[in-house]
């Protein structure tokens, strides 16, 4: 005969589907939360890198970076101040002030917007030094910089800077 105790006792029950609904809502509530998190912080700090055509900008990098290790035997630095009030670039070759550069150019952008994008040309100020008087609006930029010698490209860099005081 059974007891008392072992009618009240339900039997037990096995996995379920409802079971099965609720651990697929939060296998994939989960993955879904975290990919529209993972979204949500890409758009917030994208840097912006902007190719046209992949195809030929991949075809063009052994060139450039061929450049580049020319640039850099050469020993010519080149440095950007971004102050509140003027955005400075001083080139040196060998820690002493470059003398045949007459002409620095640049384009400047945005990392993001393509809108805002500047073509400008610095001013000279003394062997070596070059100062760009106008003021840019506040934020994050990238100074596509090339330094010339009459119609030669001398010396060629970009550098990513803050408009309003911090230096590179």
């Amino acid at each position: 005969m059974m007891s008392m105790a072992a009618k009240r006792r339900s039997p037990t029950r096995g996995f379920t589907g409802w079971h099965m609904v609720a651990v697929m809502g939060l296998f994939f509530g989960t993955i879904i939360s975290v990919n529209l998190i993972m979204a949500w912080n890409a758009s917030r700090s994208w840097s912006g890198l902007v190719v046209e055509n992949t195809y030929i900008a991949s075809q063009q990098f052994n060139g450039k970076v061929a450049e580049s290790r020319a640039f850099e035997a050469s020993g010519i630095k080149g440095r950007l101040t971004a102050a509140s009030e003027e955005i400075r670039y001083v080139l040196t070759r060998n820690g002493e002030p470059e003398r045949q550069i007459d002409r620095v150019v640049a384009v400047l952008k945005r990392p993001v917007e393509e809108r805002e994008d500047l073509f400008v040309e610095f001013d000279r100020r003394g062997e070596g030094s070059f100062v760009l008087a106008e003021k840019l609006k506040p934020g994050q930029w990238i100074a596509a910089i090339t330094a010339m010698a009459g119609d030669a490209v001398v010396y060629r860099q970009s550098i990513r800077f803050i408009a309003g005081g911090e230096e590179q």
